[in-house]
């Protein structure tokens, strides 16, 4: 009843008492074997997970020192996680105390920054690929999980490199090096700007809420291995240097210290157009005095890559070392072929063999001490990709793999990757360890054979040639193939791409520097150089066929077994090319072009037609550049088609 005094509990007496005594005890040892871990939700979810602790004040240092600018005496303080995700004691007094301590921090931070009114930056260092995962789902509205357990992501507006817009700074220590000119990647910008540049990237990172910072290696060859620091905004831009750099372990992360080279990509912010020398809201420039590379205008990832490609192709010459744009695979006798080719032409195909462990895919050095793979990962194209004739390629697309502007189906998350709704240019970027064939460490002898390849859409190259030492540097530096009509706006018909060095937007030093070095590690080493047309014959594109797959495997297989070595050749007319008579499980009448070709006239008009294009555009190599003599100018273009 209200009002009603409440009953006295009831006292425990003889045998109740014995049992809560028991019961009592009980609870205390089930506490002593399994105490509480958490007082609350959130104390149970920062249980979750453990990290090794291995951030030093001297990393942290150092990356404050990355992220200085010229509006502030210091760099943002370095937070390896939110506040909220650091651990804390189990302790209620010192868990206050600590939480105490964060709020102080938080505060002190923003005291910091106050100068120029920026919000306090967390730096993620070297997240793993599960955090990585994490944060682009969580904060990347176009980044999504596909079933092959890799992410999809889009690059924005850009979905190729910007070569018109690459800038290298001019200035004393270098510019005598560079190849500067007609045909020339390397367009000058003066230092101020390069500085105005990269304020302006700094101070856009610095507005943010967070950025991703990646240590890595460029170069498996320890003796020429270079530091190189990433800051980014995007954690998929952070995945893509985790897989395209080698990574280090935690003892070399931990003793990591300062980088040789560092990359500011502030790629979602614009250059500013009126700043001098830039012809766009595009810019990706480089220092080699400062040794830094800023990005602004352009989140295509492709652009870091082959920054610290550009990077290698200047200082790994100046120490005697010959950087090439090459994949690269290694027989089981330690036998070491080169692969040289442009876009489309099968390099990345023919260089990962199921018979011959693969050292790299795209970027390599070659030392006295013999080659080495520049990446830790490999950036493949993905449009067309089909498992029956790229089984190691699509079978690397997993846990880790980033793919590039592809088209997947909603509900089923399958990758359709025939479709170029979004581009042609779809790419896969996967660590070279998802490669089930690769050779680790990344490094192999000297090479055995060099194979140039080029897809002749014109029809009139043979499916493969030996070429001597002068044609090789010939045909190196010429870096020929050929578009095929119906793939860019307004090609009706083939045309000839010339890339000096199969490789020519990522050159610092003139061709003939590269070619001069390649002869003299040919000749030393005695290897041998094959050119291979993995293009059309029987006619040009529309007309002819290409050469099917299978046949130029089976020449590659030759090639490797030594069968063409001591092979009987025919010399092709206005080329001077050596073409095999015969090659193991190759038609003979595919091997000389003219064979193919029903209108015979119109064959040796093509093929003349072809060589006045080589002929032209070798005119801007003829005085040798500086980095070979006139008589070997001379014999190099010789060695070149007669018109």
């Amino acid at each position: 009843m209200p009002g009603a005094p409440a009953a006295p509990a009831p006292v425990a007496t003889g045998k109740m008492a014995q049992q809560q005594q028991e019961a009592g005890d009980l609870r205390r040892l089930v506490n002593e074997a399994h105490p509480p871990r958490a007082a609350d939700l959130a104390e149970l979810h920062s249980l979750q997970k453990t990290r090794k602790e291995r951030e030093t004040d001297a990393t942290a240092a150092s990356l404050s020192a990355t992220l200085k600018s010229a509006s502030r005496e210091a760099g943002p303080r370095v937070v390896v996680r939110e506040p909220k995700h650091l651990y804390l004691p189990q302790s209620p007094r010192s868990r206050a105390a600590a939480e105490a301590e964060q709020t102080d921090l938080i505060k002190e931070m923003f005291h910091e920054m106050g100068d120029i009114g920026l919000k306090p930056v967390v730096v993620y260092h070297n997240l793993s690929v599960p955090e990585l995962y994490e944060h682009a789902l969580k904060y990347e509205p176009s980044t999504h999980i596909v079933a092959s357990g890799a992410i999809a992501t889009l690059s924005g507006a850009k979905t190729g490199r910007s070569p018109k817009d690459k800038r290298v700074v001019r200035e004393p220590g270098s510019e005598a090096d560079i190849w500067w000119g007609a045909g020339s990647p390397n367009y000058e910008m003066d230092e101020r700007t390069f500085i105005l540049n990269r304020e302006r990237a700094v101070d856009y990172l610095n507005t943010l809420d967070r950025l991703y910072v990646f240590d890595g290696y460029a170069g498996w060859d320890t003796e020429a291995r270079f530091k190189i620091r990433v800051v980014c905004a995007r954690p998929y831009h952070a995945l893509f240097m985790h897989n395209m750099l080698i990574r280090p372990t935690e003892e070399e992360l931990h003793d990591f210290g300062h980088p040789d080279f560092t990359i500011y990509n502030g790629g979602a912010f614009p250059a500013n157009r009126y700043t001098s020398y830039m012809t766009s809201s595009t810019s990706i420039d480089v220092s080699l005095k400062h040794k830094e590379m800023v990005i602004l205008g352009t989140q295509y990832a492709g652009e870091m890559k082959k920054g610290v490609f550009s990077l290698m192709n200047y200082v790994l010459p100046k120490m005697g070392i010959l950087s090439l744009h090459s994949g690269c695979n290694e027989g089981k006798n330690g036998d070491v072929t080169l692969f040289f080719g442009l876009s489309g032409t099968g390099k990345t195909t023919l260089s990962a063999d199921p018979h011959r462990p693969l050292i790299g895919d795209d970027e390599h050095g070659w030392s006295d001490r013999g080659v080495f793979n520049i990446e830790g990962g490999c950036y493949a194209k993905a449009i067309g990709l089909k498992e029956e004739n790229e089984p190691d390629i699509y079978h690397a697309i997993k846990f880790g793999t980033i793919l590039e502007n592809v088209v997947f189906d909603e509900e089923t998350r399958h990758v359709d990757y025939d479709s170029n709704r979004i581009t042609e240019n779809t790419r896969a970027s996967y660590p070279i360890e998802h490669i089930e064939n690769a050779k680790i460490p990344c490094v192999g002898g000297h090479p055995k054979n060099i194979i140039m390849l080029c897809c002749d859409a014109f029809g009139v190259l043979p499916p493969v040639a030996k070429l001597t030492k002068e044609q090789a540097m010939y045909y190196f530096i010429s870096g020929y193939t050929a578009k095929v009509a119906g793939t860019e706006q307004g090609v009706t018909e083939p045309e000839a791409t010339f890339s000096a060095c199969f490789g020519s937007a990522f050159l610092m030093w003139h061709p003939t520097k590269y070619a001069s070095m390649l002869a003299e590690k040919v000749e030393k080493h005695g290897t041998n150089v094959w050119l291979i047309n993995t293009g059309w014959t029987g006619g040009p594109y529309g007309v002819g066929y290409r050469f099917k797959l299978r046949h130029t495997r089976a020449i590659v297989d030759a090639i490797h077994s030594g069968e063409l070595t001591k092979a009987d050749f025919d010399t092709m007319p206005i080329f001077n090319l050596q073409v095999p008579k015969t090659v193991s499980n190759v038609p003979q009448e595919v091997l000389m072009p003219s064979n193919s070709w029903a209108d015979k006239e119109n064959y040796t008009k093509t093929l003349s037609h072809l060589a006045e294009l080589f002929v032209k555009n070798f005119k801007k190599f003829e005085d040798g550049g500086g980095h070979v003599t006139a008589e070997e100018a001379h014999k190099i273009l010789e060695a070149g088609p007669r018109v």
